[in-house]
């Protein structure tokens, strides 16, 4: 099935979310930072990147995801713990953020995200071109 990165500095929530990832049949890897992410996504691009809002926020103004291959119709997911405060995401960011959840609150909306995504990729078919998800302007 579809692969998954999971990016973020909470080793004990990532390791949970693969461990759920993997138990719903998805290859599930783990990296500490987006230039992690991208070393290793380079032979096996994800459908999914769930990724700690604050990693995101922190990045470049790209978000630095131009060093991830992503896999054909993927998706971008981020998420923040309940004891986060609030902050408004940029609008670029905002535009390739499918969703944005609270975990491990939000654990089986996750699940039924990257299905859903998986079933997307699947009617589309793989012939299209990988390459980051689209920023429309």
């Amino acid at each position: 099935m579809s692969a998954v990165v999971l990016i973020g500095s909470d080793h004990a929530l990532l390791e949970g979310l693969a461990q759920t990832l993997a138990a719903a049949g998805y290859r599930v890897a783990l990296a500490d930072s987006i230039q992690d992410a991208g070393a290793m996504t380079a032979a096996d691009p994800p459908l999914v990147v769930i990724m700690d809002r604050a990693t995101a926020l922190r990045s470049p103004r790209d978000v630095g995801l131009h060093s991830i291959g992503f896999a054909p119709s993927a998706s971008i997911v981020l998420y923040h713990s309940a004891d986060d405060a609030p902050l408004v995401l940029p609008p670029v960011l905002q535009r390739l953020t499918l969703a944005d959840l609270t975990l491990p609150l939000e654990r089986q909306r996750l699940v039924a995200l990257v299905q859903s995504v998986t079933a997307r990729a699947r009617s589309r078919g793989r012939g299209e071109t990988p390459g980051p998800p689209e920023v429309r302007g």
